[in-house]
């Protein structure tokens, strides 16, 4: 049994959303400079040109990448032989969030009541995901969601006979609609299978896969490659004004279904797609 305080976890989560809000991830810069490279449109070019010209500005100044520094989305794989010492995890997660966009400067987007919508001031509360893992490590992975990208997702409970077409349709009527208001070029998540939460759960966490990172699974990284190509096609470009760079990538995870159901979320994010990935 190995023992952590839960303070640890509270400087970890603080300085990872601190980090998350103002560096990309190097895979995320790379596919944005082989964008640059690559886009066809040359106002697309100069837009994207735009992005890491804020990306450079924002890492030198320290200034958040995107005015929207998000909700705090965590996921938390905990080896089962750990043990949490001097507190709850969850108000060390939370703790870790407030001093993050406190002490940060960072914007504060949450708030306590969906419809009396009054802020916490403190952009707390994070959406936590546990999952329970072998071993004694705790793997964290800090997530921060803009919303402009995030009230274009979709859920979409398809039919077994809808099959691999109905999938391809859901995914790209998901992104068609979104159009410029996802702030493209958009990193697309997707989950398949599951249940109606549990879909949402595997796009969100599809998200967080590296970019070129494809899937184990030939038919799904046959799917993801469709996708990406058809997507970019689309002729949305970055910052929905026409180009060949809709979408850096698409990540699908895949779970286990009922023999009745076929459910398909999309979870879209901006080129802002920020995480962070600590393992203690």
């Amino acid at each position: 049994m190995r023992t952590i305080a839960v303070n640890v976890i509270t400087d970890n989560v603080k300085e990872m959303c601190i980090e998350a809000n103002h560096f990309l991830s190097e895979d995320m810069r790379q596919a944005l400079d082989v964008a640059a490279q690559t886009e066809r449109s040359s106002l697309g070019r100069q837009i994207l040109a735009q992005l890491q010209e804020n990306l450079r500005i924002a890492g030198a100044d320290m200034i958040p990448i995107c005015q929207d520094t998000g909700m705090a989305v965590i996921f938390l794989e905990v080896g089962q032989e750990v043990y949490f010492a001097g507190g709850s995890l969850e108000d060390a997660v939370n703790e870790g969030v407030r001093r993050g966009y406190v002490e940060g400067y960072l914007r504060k987007s949450v708030v306590k009541d969906p419809l009396l919508r009054e802020n916490t001031r403190d952009n707390t509360p994070a959406v936590i995901h546990y999952e329970i893992k072998p071993g004694d490590q705790v793997r964290i992975t800090v997530a921060p969601k803009g919303f402009g990208s995030e009230n274009m997702s979709r859920i979409f409970m398809l039919k077994p006979a809808d099959g691999l077409e109905g999938v391809k349709n859901a995914i790209l009527t998901a992104v068609k609609d979104a159009g410029p208001n996802a702030c493209p070029p958009m990193v697309i998540g997707v989950g398949i299978g599951g249940t109606f939460e549990k879909c949402a759960i595997l796009a969100k966490q599809a998200l967080t896969r590296g970019v070129g990172e494809r899937s184990s699974i030939p038919y799904v990284r046959e799917l993801e490659e469709e996708m990406l190509t058809a997507i970019n096609g689309s002729g949305i470009g970055p910052g929905g004004l026409g180009g060949s760079t809709t979408a850096l990538a698409v990540n699908i995870n895949t779970f286990p279904t009922h023999i009745a159901g076929l459910p398909v979320a999309v979870n879209i994010c901006c080129h802002v797609n920020r995480h962070v990935v600590r393992t203690l």
